[in-house]
């Protein structure tokens, strides 16, 4: 099962959800999942998130969806950037700024999964895995 791109798969469960409305989307786990899973929470464009054991070998990252008042998604675009098939690398000077400054990127470098201002900051570049605004 190495052909699957999992991030690509958490990007659309989390942006159907958000078309039906949903509470929470709950999605297999893996832990470049559950890294970016907590940038979004750090970030605030999700609820909450847990990690549920089904049984002894199978868990799941449940995400709690987050709405603005008016009903609408906080999440406008989740996109994914870099694929198993054509990964795009970022220079510590080329890191996108998203929407000016109200969206992130996330980036996958020598420090861990991080949003491009952390990346700036620590001076590094590294795989640009998705823009969220």
């Amino acid at each position: 099962m190495s052909g699957r791109d999992v991030i690509a798969e958490l990007f659309t469960s989390i942006r159907n959800g958000f078309m039906v409305n949903l509470s929470d989307v709950t999605v297999p786990f893996s832990k470049l999942k559950l890294s970016v899973v907590k940038i979004l929470k750090d970030e605030g464009f999700i609820k909450y998130f847990e990690v549920n054991s089904l049984d002894d070998y199978r868990r799941v990252i449940k995400i709690g969806l987050k709405y603005a008042h008016d009903g609408s998604s906080v999440i406008r675009s989740i996109k994914r950037v870099s694929t198993p098939g054509r990964r795009i690398y970022v220079k510590k000077t080329d890191i996108p700024k998203v929407q000016r400054g109200f969206g992130i990127c996330i980036l996958s470098s020598s420090q861990g999964v991080v949003t491009g201002r952390v990346a700036r900051l620590a001076n590094t570049g590294g795989e640009l895995i998705g823009l969220v605004y």
